[in-house]
């Protein structure tokens, strides 16, 4: 056998170990982090089923403050969309919409990424009263790669990273609405 068709065949062998290997590892991810806020479970849930305050506490959206920002419909109901365009790779093109409510206990958007990847992933938001005075605010995140991009997931610690920009997004909400 040849030199370059033992070349050939390790390469081909080191294509195909991550390609098989991807077969096996998830594609789906999910996170849900949660804070106490010190204020009663409706005006939390007033405040955060509006996608516009998202401005005020998201840290997606506190990364490029100059990304430019358009809004379709009547915000705090289904169907409002808040997209958003930016030069900064790590914010992107995409947009967010509401897609259900519970009235003053659950708000669900679909987001949709279009630059630096394409992507169609489900966020929720929850509150629950712990006393007439503190309320419980879950903030969760359900995300998917397709194959073979989720051999990222054995790679990257996608759940700790948006975990963490979730917990940076509620310490805000908590802060805003408690001062």
């Amino acid at each position: 056998m040849g030199i370059v068709k033992k070349i050939l065949i390790a390469i081909g062998i080191l294509i195909a170990i991550p390609l098989v290997l991807a077969i096996f590892t998830k594609k789906d991810y999910s996170i849900t982090e949660e804070i106490t806020i010190n204020k009663p479970k409706i005006e939390v849930f007033e405040y955060i089923k509006h996608l516009k305050n998202q401005n005020e506490y998201s840290k997606w959206a506190m990364i490029d403050p100059d990304m430019e920002k358009t809004f379709k419909g009547t915000d705090g109901t289904v169907g409002f969309v808040s997209a958003w365009k930016s030069d900064n790779e790590d914010v992107g093109v995409g947009e967010q919409e509401i897609i259900a409510i519970e009235d003053g206990k659950r708000i669900d958007f679909e987001l949709r990424f279009f630059v630096p990847f394409e992507s169609n992933d489900l966020a929720y938001m929850t509150t629950e009263s712990i006393t007439d005075v503190k309320t419980k605010v879950k903030w969760g995140f359900n995300g998917k790669m397709d194959y073979p991009m989720n051999l990222m997931l054995l790679f990257m610690d996608f759940e700790g990273m948006i975990g963490d920009d979730l917990s940076t997004g509620l310490n805000n909400l908590k802060q805003k609405l408690e001062n």
